[in-house]
């Protein structure tokens, strides 16, 4: 595992504090990491937690981590880990597995790939991002809450410049998260690719069939394709992700009605979805769902040519929601010129977090800094200086940027 540095205070300035400052310093780690990962309702350490992360700050010896009391595995096996680490920083790890389970997910920008993948003869579909109809897709702002956890307000409106955009989740289900989001583009990928082999049939002189207006993934299709394991606690979240996706609705008013480029309507992520097949331990396996005509229209009957984005193979790697826009941002406004300059109160206006913009910076500083030793796939990024605050510059790896490119970003 890469460590993510945390720049936390050596032994000795740890040493110097009091037991209060100590506790607090601890607590501010915690609450940092819950930012990170974007935890909209921290939980504080308990005494026991801060009273072993002191021991071990100090000595770094196992039994002060009472691992014979310790009953998670999990935790154990972590704990195990951390006392061998040659870099400090690793005791951020320590504190997040200390922490409630809020704050126990991957502090990485990039997570490991699953250990069942077989990298030499790993193959993915290309990954596509849905058009709004015509020209017009939802990468320069989040279709889906950046909150693991369900949002109490269950809406994120966007107010931009020709356009007010809402995105709705149902009252008992809550809003579509990111990794929701990696079925809908399973299902938007497989249209496009047998769309595909329609034109192709069709230059040949056939009569294919159009696609079918719904498709039938199992559930293993759909972990292979965005990169997770095949683990029983993966099924399990399938039916909640689904009644998200399906409960889901974006609202588009648009305030140029001259102008072409966002429509008018109202519109699910997914429409309805059967669970057709189940295992024997009545986890779902194959399912049937109905690709909405607004994704239906976009890619088979486009009035141009259908308007999809791909995605970089990794982007299923990134292990934090806002990482995850941060990408999508990059490759919608940074895929033509290879430069993209935000500047950092649109990106939290863009992002739909429900953070105080001094949080949300933070955590978005975070991710800068975590894509030096881990980037993000494709893109570089930096926080620069701005007329009006600080900007986030996306820059494409390897792209030809010249002068004029810069200042016009």
């Amino acid at each position: 595992m890469k460590p993510t540095k945390l720049n936390l205070k050596s032994q000795a300035e740890f040493s110097d504090l009091s037991l209060e400052q100590k506790n607090r310093y601890l607590q501010e780690v915690a609450a940092r990491i819950s930012v990170i990962e974007g935890d909209e309702d921290p939980q504080p350490l308990n005494k026991e937690a801060l009273a072993r992360l002191r021991r071990f700050y100090m000595r770094r010896r196992l039994s002060d981590l009472a691992l014979d009391t310790t009953t998670n595995p999990l935790l154990r096996d972590t704990l195990k880990r951390l006392s061998e680490a040659v870099h400090l920083d690793e005791v951020g790890q320590l504190i997040k597995h200390e922490a409630p389970l809020k704050l126990t997910s991957n502090i990485l920008t990039l997570r490991d790939a699953p250990t069942e993948e077989n990298q030499l003869s790993f193959f993915s579909p290309p990954t596509y991002d849905a058009p709004l109809k015509d020209d017009v897709n939802l990468m320069d702002v989040a279709p889906f809450s950046l909150s693991k956890n369900k949002r109490e307000e269950g809406v994120i409106r966007y107010e931009l410049p020709d356009a007010i955009i809402t995105i709705e989740g149902g009252a008992e289900t809550g809003l579509a998260n990111a990794f929701d989001y990696d079925i809908f583009l399973h299902m938007v990928t497989s249209l496009t690719s047998t769309m595909k082999e329609y034109r192709i049939a069709e230059k040949k002189g056939l009569r294919p069939s159009l696609p079918a207006r719904c498709y039938r993934p199992s559930m293993g299709e759909i972990l292979s394709f965005a990169r997770r394991g095949h683990g029983g606690r993966q099924y399990e979240r399938i039916e909640g992700a689904l009644d998200r996706l399906q409960a889901t609705r974006i609202k588009i008013t648009n305030l140029n009605h001259a102008a072409k480029r966002r429509a008018s309507e109202s519109f699910p992520l997914i429409g309805r979805y059967k669970v057709i097949s189940r295992t024997k331990g009545n986890k779902i396996d194959t399912v049937e769902i109905d690709i909405p005509d607004w994704v239906y229209q976009g890619v088979v009957n486009p009035s141009d040519k259908p308007s999809v984005l791909t995605l970089h193979a990794d982007y299923f790697l990134i292990a934090k929601p806002l990482a995850r826009f941060i990408y999508r941002l990059a490759r919608k406004s940074a895929g033509t010129t290879g430069i993209s300059d935000y500047g950092l109160e649109t990106v939290h206006l863009r992002s739909g977090s429900s953070l105080p913009f001094a949080k949300f910076r933070r955590a978005l500083q975070e991710i800068v800094e975590d894509s030096k030793l881990c980037p993000l796939p494709e893109y570089n990024l930096e926080i620069l200086p701005a007329k009006n605050g600080e900007k986030l510059r996306m820059t494409k790896r390897h792209a030809q940027i010249t002068e004029g490119d810069q200042q016009a970003a």
